[in-house]
């Protein structure tokens, strides 16, 4: 059985004539830009994320330039967030001229050590940006506490968290701005790009709402330098027919991932993160292999000789890697979420970041990798992806390793 990280296959089959119903009422109406369609779906969706405003654009990293951007933040400014993550949530704070200072994550939940942030406001600090990493909610109240303590602003980088609560209250609607990504694979996804930048205060949504039209407040008046980040109508028609199942397909996210929760919790050479909250809504299910799956100890390079961590300074991968390729042999596929720490890429190798400057950052880089996980996964494809597991960890690899 071939069992894929990710499929929207069953969900256009259950959604298709609704999906091509809309998309083809925007076409007939030629209006492509703008107009009822995109502000039926902003105000459906700022009502899911329970803020009174929300603004679509173009992706989600664009999401974060505009609420960076309509917070004022820039040049000579900081903005404290997580080396694990993707690219865009430190391209963004450089994009508006700040600058990405990296902590640490936490070992069991993958998220911005919260225990470390107030060590790393300095007087250029102006922005706090957690990342709601795989689904799972950080720890708002906690921040927000922080954020109020030392006049901080708080951007939500919740572009892998749709559907996802803390403390009953939704993502991104705890800090000053909440920024979402709409990229097919999320839980809630369109067509092509597209994201959503939502808030409380008028005066932000306004701000950005014109940053997002090349800083126009009306036609043909430009008060600032702006952008073109638009969501078209055609996604946001999209958009429209798939919300109003977001908490269903949440709902069978968490009923996978905790099944594999149960079945994996006690395979040698598997480490998984701790269950954690109750608003956690699993766009990703991400275990570790810290230890060779064959013995539960170091295997010093043994079994897949080719990782090439090393040329990036990050511990060595090879278990990982191993178990990724064999998964593959068998059928099925898996993500590595990240092989690259964004505090060791290229881009930011002006920032001095050398190796084993954020640890756990590291060595998760090394050791995570994501389990088929969507909402339409059958119980079958699941049991495949299970018995796969349970059959190559403890299992003889001499043969595969053979140098």
């Amino acid at each position: 059985m071939q069992v894929p990280p990710f499929s929207l296959g069953e969900q256009l089959r259950q959604l298709g004539d609704a999906l091509d119903s809309a998309v083809l009422e925007v076409l007939r109406s030629g209006q492509y830009i703008g107009g009822n369609t995109i502000a039926g779906f902003e105000q459906s969706f700022a009502a899911a994320c329970g803020t009174p405003h929300a603004i679509g654009c173009n992706s989600g990293t664009d999401a974060l330039i505009l609420a960076l951007r309509g917070l004022g933040i820039g040049p000579g400014d900081e903005v404290i967030t997580t080396s694990f993550s993707f690219f865009a949530t430190a391209e963004a704070i450089s994009a508006v001229g700040a600058t990405p200072v990296f902590i640490d994550v936490e070992d069991d939940t993958y998220l911005i050590a919260i225990d470390r942030i107030e060590a790393a406001i300095t007087p250029a600090t102006r922005a706090l940006m957690p990342v709601h990493l795989f689904g799972r909610p950080a720890d708002m109240e906690r921040i927000c506490a922080i954020a109020a303590a030392h006049e901080l602003r708080v951007i939500e980088d919740c572009a892998q968290a749709s559907g996802a609560h803390w403390a009953g209250q939704p993502v991104g609607s705890w800090g000053d701005a909440g920024c979402f990504s709409f990229f097919p694979t999320k839980n809630l996804g369109a067509a092509g790009d597209g994201g959503a930048v939502v808030c409380r205060d008028p005066a932000l949504a306004q701000r950005m709402r014109e940053l997002a039209v090349h800083g126009m407040p009306r036609r043909y008046l430009h008060t600032d330098l702006g952008y073109n980040s638009r969501l078209d109508a055609l996604q946001a028609a999209v958009l429209n027919v798939k919300l109003p199942y977001l908490g269903s397909w949440v709902e069978q996210r968490r009923a996978i991932a905790e099944r594999y929760q149960r079945e994996l919790d006690d395979l040698p050479g598997i480490a998984l993160a701790s269950i954690g909250p109750e608003g956690h809504s699993w766009n990703q299910f991400v275990v570790r292999v810290p230890r060779c799956p064959s013995s539960g100890v170091a295997c010093a390079g043994r079994c897949a000789p080719s990782s090439d961590s090393a040329d990036f300074g990050l511990p060595e991968a090879c278990c990982r890697d191993w178990l990724k390729q064999q998964l593959q042999e068998a059928g099925i596929s898996t993500i590595i979420y990240y092989p690259i720490p964004i505090h060791r890429q290229p881009a930011y190798a002006n920032l001095g970041y050398g190796p084993g400057s954020l640890p756990v950052t590291e060595r998760l880089c090394a050791e995570v990798l994501s389990l088929p996980i969507f909402p339409e996964l059958t119980s079958a494809q699941q049991d495949a992806v299970i018995a796969a597991l349970r059959q190559l960890v403890g299992a003889d690899k001499s043969s595969a390793v053979a140098a």
